[in-house]
Protein backbone atom coordinates (compact mmCIF):
# COMPACT_ATOMS: atom_id res chain seq x y z
CA UNK A 1 0.00 0.00 0.00
CA UNK A 2 2.17 3.00 -0.76
CA UNK A 3 2.13 5.91 1.63
CA UNK A 4 0.52 8.56 1.71
CA UNK A 5 1.91 11.91 0.01
CA UNK A 6 3.42 14.73 1.99
CA UNK A 7 1.27 17.76 2.63
CA UNK A 8 2.65 21.06 0.54
CA UNK A 9 3.94 22.68 4.45
CA UNK A 10 5.95 19.10 5.23
CA UNK A 11 8.15 19.38 2.09
CA UNK A 12 11.58 18.03 2.24
CA UNK A 13 14.12 20.09 -0.05
CA UNK A 14 14.25 17.78 -2.19
CA UNK A 15 10.54 17.61 -2.42
CA UNK A 16 10.82 21.63 -3.43
CA UNK A 17 13.74 21.33 -6.12
CA UNK A 18 11.29 18.15 -7.53
CA UNK A 19 8.64 20.55 -7.76
CA UNK A 20 10.67 23.16 -9.33
CA UNK A 21 11.78 21.03 -11.50
CA UNK A 22 7.98 20.12 -12.61
CA UNK A 23 7.41 23.63 -12.61
CA UNK A 24 9.98 24.64 -15.32
CA UNK A 25 9.36 21.75 -17.64
CA UNK A 26 5.67 22.80 -18.20
CA UNK A 27 6.85 26.26 -18.63
CA UNK A 28 8.95 25.06 -21.39
CA UNK A 29 6.45 23.33 -22.79
CA UNK A 30 3.78 26.32 -22.79
CA UNK A 31 6.31 28.29 -24.26
CA UNK A 32 6.77 25.63 -27.12
CA UNK A 33 3.18 25.86 -27.53
CA UNK A 34 3.06 29.22 -28.18
CA UNK A 35 6.21 29.31 -30.30
CA UNK A 36 4.19 27.02 -32.69
CA UNK A 37 1.69 29.67 -33.11
CA UNK A 38 3.92 32.80 -32.98
CA UNK A 39 6.61 31.85 -35.45
CA UNK A 40 3.57 31.26 -37.93
CA UNK A 41 3.17 34.76 -37.74
CA UNK A 42 6.76 36.20 -37.42
CA UNK A 43 6.67 38.47 -40.73
CA UNK A 44 3.57 40.22 -39.29
CA UNK A 45 5.45 40.41 -35.78
CA UNK A 46 8.09 41.70 -37.22
CA UNK A 47 6.48 44.25 -38.84
CA UNK A 48 4.71 45.14 -35.46
CA UNK A 49 7.86 45.28 -33.93
CA UNK A 50 9.67 47.90 -36.29
CA UNK A 51 6.57 50.18 -36.30
CA UNK A 52 7.54 52.41 -33.09
CA UNK A 53 10.89 52.83 -34.22
CA UNK A 54 9.15 53.63 -38.12
CA UNK A 55 6.91 56.35 -36.56
CA UNK A 56 9.89 58.11 -34.82
CA UNK A 57 11.92 58.00 -37.72
CA UNK A 58 9.18 59.27 -39.96
CA UNK A 59 8.52 62.46 -37.48
CA UNK A 60 11.95 63.14 -37.57
CA UNK A 61 12.62 62.92 -41.58
CA UNK A 62 9.35 64.40 -42.62
CA UNK A 63 9.03 60.71 -44.28
CA UNK A 64 5.89 58.56 -44.56
CA UNK A 65 6.56 55.72 -41.99
CA UNK A 66 5.90 53.00 -45.71
CA UNK A 67 8.61 54.55 -47.51
CA UNK A 68 11.50 54.11 -44.77
CA UNK A 69 13.76 50.80 -44.84
CA UNK A 70 16.14 51.10 -42.21
CA UNK A 71 16.72 47.56 -41.93
CA UNK A 72 19.57 45.44 -43.43
CA UNK A 73 21.82 42.68 -42.94
CA UNK A 74 25.36 41.25 -43.33
CA UNK A 75 25.17 37.43 -42.56
CA UNK A 76 22.63 35.37 -44.47
CA UNK A 77 21.56 33.48 -40.98
CA UNK A 78 20.47 36.84 -39.13
CA UNK A 79 17.12 37.08 -40.60
CA UNK A 80 16.17 33.37 -39.80
CA UNK A 81 17.44 33.50 -36.07
CA UNK A 82 16.33 37.11 -35.63
CA UNK A 83 12.50 36.08 -36.49
CA UNK A 84 12.91 33.33 -34.45
CA UNK A 85 14.10 34.88 -31.45
CA UNK A 86 11.18 37.35 -32.18
CA UNK A 87 8.34 34.84 -32.29
CA UNK A 88 10.03 33.13 -29.19
CA UNK A 89 10.00 36.04 -26.80
CA UNK A 90 6.59 36.76 -28.17
CA UNK A 91 5.82 33.42 -27.01
CA UNK A 92 6.76 34.13 -23.63
CA UNK A 93 4.56 37.10 -23.56
CA UNK A 94 1.65 35.36 -25.02
CA UNK A 95 1.80 32.60 -22.63
CA UNK A 96 2.46 35.57 -19.76
CA UNK A 97 -0.53 34.56 -17.99
CA UNK A 98 0.12 30.39 -17.85
CA UNK A 99 3.74 31.47 -16.44
CA UNK A 100 3.13 33.46 -13.63
CA UNK A 101 0.54 30.29 -12.92
CA UNK A 102 3.30 28.13 -12.57
CA UNK A 103 5.52 30.49 -10.24
CA UNK A 104 2.32 30.44 -8.29
CA UNK A 105 1.69 27.11 -7.98
CA UNK A 106 5.78 26.51 -6.76
CA UNK A 107 5.58 29.05 -4.32
CA UNK A 108 1.64 28.39 -2.80
CA UNK A 109 2.72 25.20 -0.57
CA UNK A 110 4.47 28.00 1.78
CA UNK A 111 1.51 29.79 2.03
CA UNK A 112 -1.24 29.40 4.25
CA UNK A 113 -4.87 27.89 3.18
CA UNK A 114 -6.02 31.75 3.03
CA UNK A 115 -3.27 33.20 1.31
CA UNK A 116 -3.52 30.21 -1.32
CA UNK A 117 -7.59 31.27 -2.31
CA UNK A 118 -5.50 34.36 -4.25
CA UNK A 119 -4.94 32.40 -7.25
CA UNK A 120 -7.01 34.14 -9.55
CA UNK A 121 -5.75 37.75 -7.85
CA UNK A 122 -2.07 37.06 -7.98
CA UNK A 123 -2.37 35.75 -11.91
CA UNK A 124 -4.62 38.14 -13.24
CA UNK A 125 -2.42 40.97 -11.16
CA UNK A 126 0.67 39.75 -12.22
CA UNK A 127 -0.10 39.26 -15.68
CA UNK A 128 -1.75 42.41 -16.07
CA UNK A 129 1.52 44.90 -14.51
CA UNK A 130 3.55 42.84 -17.19
CA UNK A 131 2.05 43.71 -20.18
CA UNK A 132 1.10 46.99 -19.12
CA UNK A 133 4.86 47.99 -18.84
CA UNK A 134 5.41 45.93 -22.13
CA UNK A 135 2.80 48.23 -23.83
CA UNK A 136 3.99 51.11 -22.16
CA UNK A 137 7.45 50.60 -23.10
CA UNK A 138 6.09 50.25 -26.61
CA UNK A 139 3.84 53.05 -26.96
CA UNK A 140 5.63 55.85 -25.15
CA UNK A 141 9.11 54.61 -24.24
CA UNK A 142 10.13 53.63 -27.87
CA UNK A 143 7.91 56.78 -28.78
CA UNK A 144 10.39 58.93 -26.39
CA UNK A 145 13.68 56.82 -27.08
CA UNK A 146 13.23 57.29 -30.48
CA UNK A 147 12.57 60.83 -31.05
CA UNK A 148 15.62 61.07 -28.91
CA UNK A 149 17.97 58.98 -31.13
CA UNK A 150 16.30 60.32 -34.75
CA UNK A 151 16.64 63.31 -34.11
CA UNK A 152 19.99 63.62 -33.49
CA UNK A 153 20.66 60.81 -36.67
CA UNK A 154 18.77 63.74 -38.71
CA UNK A 155 20.71 66.45 -37.52
CA UNK A 156 23.72 64.93 -38.52
CA UNK A 157 22.28 64.41 -41.95
CA UNK A 158 23.03 60.51 -41.26
CA UNK A 159 20.96 57.59 -43.29
CA UNK A 160 20.01 55.08 -40.87
CA UNK A 161 21.27 51.24 -42.09
CA UNK A 162 20.21 49.20 -39.15
CA UNK A 163 21.03 45.28 -38.08
CA UNK A 164 17.79 43.60 -37.97
CA UNK A 165 19.55 41.87 -34.53
CA UNK A 166 20.46 45.20 -33.20
CA UNK A 167 17.45 46.35 -33.24
CA UNK A 168 15.66 43.46 -31.73
CA UNK A 169 18.01 43.42 -28.98
CA UNK A 170 17.16 46.94 -28.06
CA UNK A 171 13.23 45.94 -28.84
CA UNK A 172 13.55 43.24 -26.59
CA UNK A 173 15.55 44.09 -23.50
CA UNK A 174 13.67 47.33 -23.81
CA UNK A 175 9.90 45.47 -23.96
CA UNK A 176 11.04 42.76 -21.25
CA UNK A 177 12.82 45.10 -18.68
CA UNK A 178 10.05 47.76 -18.30
CA UNK A 179 7.18 44.42 -17.91
CA UNK A 180 9.70 43.14 -15.23
CA UNK A 181 9.82 47.31 -13.72
CA UNK A 182 5.68 47.04 -13.76
CA UNK A 183 5.89 44.02 -11.40
CA UNK A 184 7.36 46.45 -8.18
CA UNK A 185 4.01 46.79 -7.08
CA UNK A 186 3.46 43.42 -6.63
CA UNK A 187 6.77 42.55 -4.83
CA UNK A 188 6.24 45.18 -2.23
CA UNK A 189 2.21 43.65 -1.74
CA UNK A 190 4.27 40.31 -0.56
CA UNK A 191 7.23 41.98 1.00
CA UNK A 192 4.60 44.00 2.65
CA UNK A 193 2.03 41.02 3.18
CA UNK A 194 5.11 39.17 5.35
CA UNK A 195 5.89 42.39 7.39
CA UNK A 196 9.46 42.19 5.53
CA UNK A 197 8.99 45.87 4.71
CA UNK A 198 6.48 48.57 5.66
CA UNK A 199 5.25 51.48 3.80
CA UNK A 200 6.92 53.89 7.03
CA UNK A 201 10.06 52.41 6.26
CA UNK A 202 10.36 52.85 2.32
CA UNK A 203 9.25 56.75 2.76
CA UNK A 204 11.97 57.19 5.32
CA UNK A 205 14.17 55.50 2.67
CA UNK A 206 12.33 56.79 -0.43
CA UNK A 207 16.54 58.54 -0.89
CA UNK A 208 18.17 55.83 -0.87
CA UNK A 209 15.55 53.56 -2.82
CA UNK A 210 16.03 56.55 -5.44
CA UNK A 211 19.97 56.06 -5.69
CA UNK A 212 19.33 52.20 -6.05
CA UNK A 213 17.03 53.41 -9.22
CA UNK A 214 19.39 55.50 -10.91
CA UNK A 215 22.45 52.91 -10.27
CA UNK A 216 19.91 50.35 -11.77
CA UNK A 217 18.74 52.81 -14.66
CA UNK A 218 22.21 53.36 -15.53
CA UNK A 219 23.13 49.67 -16.07
CA UNK A 220 19.76 48.12 -17.50
CA UNK A 221 18.25 50.91 -19.43
CA UNK A 222 18.91 50.48 -23.49
CA UNK A 223 21.53 52.98 -25.09
CA UNK A 224 24.14 54.28 -23.83
CA UNK A 225 21.82 57.95 -23.75
CA UNK A 226 21.47 60.07 -20.51
CA UNK A 227 18.37 61.62 -21.07
CA UNK A 228 16.83 57.15 -21.39
CA UNK A 229 17.94 56.37 -17.82
CA UNK A 230 16.80 59.75 -16.63
CA UNK A 231 13.34 58.67 -18.50
CA UNK A 232 13.29 55.32 -16.71
CA UNK A 233 14.28 56.14 -13.51
CA UNK A 234 11.39 58.86 -13.14
CA UNK A 235 9.33 55.80 -14.26
CA UNK A 236 10.45 53.57 -11.55
CA UNK A 237 10.35 56.53 -8.77
CA UNK A 238 6.83 56.36 -9.63
CA UNK A 239 6.14 52.79 -9.71
CA UNK A 240 8.09 52.80 -6.25
CA UNK A 241 5.77 55.66 -4.20
CA UNK A 242 2.92 53.33 -5.88
CA UNK A 243 4.67 50.19 -4.56
CA UNK A 244 4.47 52.42 -1.15
CA UNK A 245 0.98 53.24 -0.81
CA UNK A 246 0.53 49.33 -2.04
CA UNK A 247 2.47 48.25 1.41
CA UNK A 248 0.85 50.37 3.23
CA UNK A 249 -2.73 48.75 2.31
CA UNK A 250 -1.17 45.06 2.62
CA UNK A 251 0.17 45.53 5.54
CA UNK A 252 -1.22 43.40 8.29
CA UNK A 253 -3.39 45.01 11.11
CA UNK A 254 -3.41 42.92 13.23
CA UNK A 255 -0.68 42.62 16.19
CA UNK A 256 2.26 39.46 15.02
Amino acid sequence: MPLPAAPPDKMSFWEHLQELRVRIVRSLLIVAVCFAATYAFRFKLWIWAQKPFLDAMARQTGKAAAELQPFAFTDLTEPFFSMMRLSLWAAAFLAAPLLFYQLWAFIRPGLLPKERRLVIPFVVVTSGCFLAGSAFAYTQAFKFLGDILFQEAAAAGLRANLHVSDYLDLFISTTLITGVMFELPVLFFFLAKFRIVTARLMLKYWRHATMAILIFSAFFTPGDVVVTTIFFSVVLLGLYFISVAVAWAAEPRQPR
